[in-house]
Formats: C-alpha cells, structure tokens, sequence
C-alpha cells in the first residue's frame, strides 16, 4: 500500500509511527497468518466504505474486520481515514499478524480489480502529504465524490475537518484519545467475559457515549455541520467516519435534501456502510450479521443475486 522506500515496504515518514527507525525495521512482511477461505462465495456490493480502524491498537476488532473482508467484495472500497493509529504508535509499535492481515486482504483486493481510495485521517495524517498520489494499486486522496448507482453525488471525506476540538483545542483531542483507549482497555474484558458466558458482542464505550448528553450532543451538531458543508458543495449527501457513531440522517439546506452517512468503526460498533448495484445503501453492523449467518439454514446455490463467485 506504501511507497517501497523501505526494506519493509513503508515510506521513511512511518518511523514517526514507531518512534524510530529501529521498530520499523520489525515491521512483520506482508503475508496473512489466516489465509483467506476458499469457498469462492462473498456478499457482493457496488461500493463499501469502512472508516476508523485504528491499525496498530489493541482496541482494533481486527478477527471481526477479517471476517468482513473475507465474506464481502465490491467494485470500489472507499478507506475513509483512521485506517492506521499514528498517534498510538508514536508512544509504542504495536502490530500483531491480525493487523498484517487486513494490509493483505486490502491489498490482495486491489489486485483482484477492486477500485481501492484511501483518505486519511487525523489519525493517520502522516498519509495526508502523500494525498494526489497513487502507491500501487491504491488511491491516496484528501477527499473524493462518489457517484452512486442511481445518480446521487456524495462527498467523502473523514470528517475531523468539521471537529471543533481537532481544530481549536488539539492538545484536548490527545487528552481525549488516551482517555478513551483506557475505555477500549476495559471494553476488551467485558467482552471476553460476555464471550466466555455465551453472550454477543457489546461495546461499552458505544453505550456511553449514547447515555452523555455532551457527547449526544456533540454528534448531532457533528451530523448537521458536515452536511450543511455538503450541501454547500452542491452535491447530493456526505459520507464521513470519525466520530464511531454509524448513522443516516436527511438534513434540509436551502430547499434540498442532504443526505448524512456515517460509515461507523471497527473498534466500537464494528460497522461498514454499502451501496447495492441499484444505488440503495446502508449500514452493516457486522456482529448482527455474524450472529444472522450462524442462525440461518445453509444457502442452495443461486440463492442470492449479491452472492457470486470471486476470482
């Protein structure tokens, strides 16, 4: 995915992720530990957007992320930004094979065809001096506009631009971020809890944030400036990452609709935002899917129109 400038693959600017040359040099080859399944079958979309990853954290649903890769395909997938933490792992490299993984299939995707755009972050803004460029197979972009099946026009972008915090109290957002993978800490062990008493995933940050009325808050004002941007814009919606809320709302500017999407997180929620070939989108919230696929009968081939062979 990054310009070979490193016997590692990752441009010289990415010692900044790991605090020095020294633990980039240990940075593990690309090869997948978990090889991808072979039944040839995925759920097959237009377009998939994921957004906020947080590569290179334990608080990363990294198994969770390589079942989606595994059971989905599309022509186009949109990285909408915070793929890798750079703010983590400036204070300490960490990146287990899970994490090798999902470069692999990112990667193992491009080459299959799929049209892959990467738009950083604020987490992974060491990208952003490489945006205009392609590495590969890859797209590297500031922002982008998506053309939907059925002629909508949206604007994709991550959308810590409209943050009032990242933009006027920064050394606030660091504050927040260690307070908040302190949550994700506790979070992981709730979970193998739930697990080892056969109950399904549950985030524990998710269900705060919706029980603070200052981060309610927050978001809804969130939602409504990010589209009144869009709307601005003159195109036809938004689809954002950032703030780990996935959500679709319709915003009115200047007599028009605008439509709102967010396409969630892959630490909390473990969401990703999809375009059907008819231009109909919406928000998987993967743990429900796992949970509707182990209770479902076994599918007869030609069951479903979305589900077809991969190459």
């Amino acid at each position: 995915m990054f310009d070979q400038t490193t016997p590692d693959g990752l441009p010289k600017e990415f010692a900044a992720f790991a605090g020095g040359a020294g633990n980039v040099s240990a940075f593990p080859s690309i090869e997948p530990s978990v090889p991808e399944p072979q039944d040839g079958k995925r759920r097959r979309f237009r377009t998939i957007w994921i957004s906020d990853v947080h590569l290179g954290t334990k608080g990363c649903n990294a198994e969770m992320l390589i079942d989606f890769l595994d059971s989905t395909d599309s022509e186009t997938m949109y990285l909408v930004g915070d793929i890798i933490d750079g703010w983590r792992l400036k204070k300490k490299f960490y990146w287990p094979a899970a994490h090798n993984d999902i470069v692999w299939r990112i990667l193992k995707r491009s080459k299959r065809g799929t049209r892959i755009v990467y738009i950083p972050g604020n987490h992974d803004e060491v990208v952003r001096p490489f945006c205009g460029m392609n590495f590969g197979d890859v797209e590297i972009r500031r922002a982008a506009f998506h053309t939907t099946a059925d002629g909508r026009r949206l604007m994709v972008l991550h959308g810590d631009e409209f943050d009032t915090v990242m933009l006027t109290h920064r050394w606030l957002a660091f504050v927040g971020d260690t307070a908040y993978h302190l949550m994700m800490a506790l979070n992981q062990w709730v979970n193998k809890a739930r697990t080892a008493l056969g109950m399904p995933y549950w985030s524990l940050s998710k269900a705060a944030k919706h029980k603070v009325k200052n981060a309610v808050e927050f978001i809804s004002k969130y939602e409504e400036i990010v589209a009144r941007a869009a709307g601005e814009r003159g195109v036809d919606g938004v689809v954002c990452g950032h703030i780990h809320t996935a959500e679709h709302r319709m915003f009115a500017h200047h007599g028009r609709e605008i439509e709102y999407w967010n396409d969630g997180d892959w630490v909390e929620g473990c969401n990703a935002l999809v375009e059907h070939f008819d231009g109909r989108m919406e928000i998987l919230h993967w743990p429900d899917e796992i949970a509707k696929r182990e209770i479902a009968p076994p599918a007869h081939d030609g069951a479903a129109d979305d589900v077809r062979a991969v190459a």
